[in-house]
């Protein structure tokens, strides 16, 4: 199965329009026009027809995981020294 066909069946599948395919795509900052979309939809005969390059999947899905549940929390640990308003400790000089 190409990435075209990966395009095709997600768009068929999540309803999607053109115009909501380009704000996934910005969600993930890649930037492409509706003239690159419509290459991608069309058959593979047909004259105008474009290959779906990796890097467009990729950030339509990681635009699509932010598009469907929003942006990732930061829950990570902080670490002593990554908060300016904690107090080392001093070191002993012996």
């Amino acid at each position: 199965m190409s990435n075209n066909d990966v395009m095709k069946k997600l768009r068929v599948a999540l309803s999607l329009r053109d115009d909501d395919i380009i704000e996934i795509l910005k969600l993930a900052n890649f930037r492409t026009t509706k003239t690159e979309l419509s290459a991608i939809f069309r058959a593979d005969d047909h004259p105008n027809f474009q290959p779906c390059k990796d890097q467009l999947l990729r950030n339509f899905l990681n635009g699509l995981v932010i598009y469907k549940r929003g942006v990732r929390p930061d829950n990570r640990v902080k670490t002593v020294g990554e908060n300016t308003n904690e107090v080392k400790p001093k070191e002993d000089k012996a």
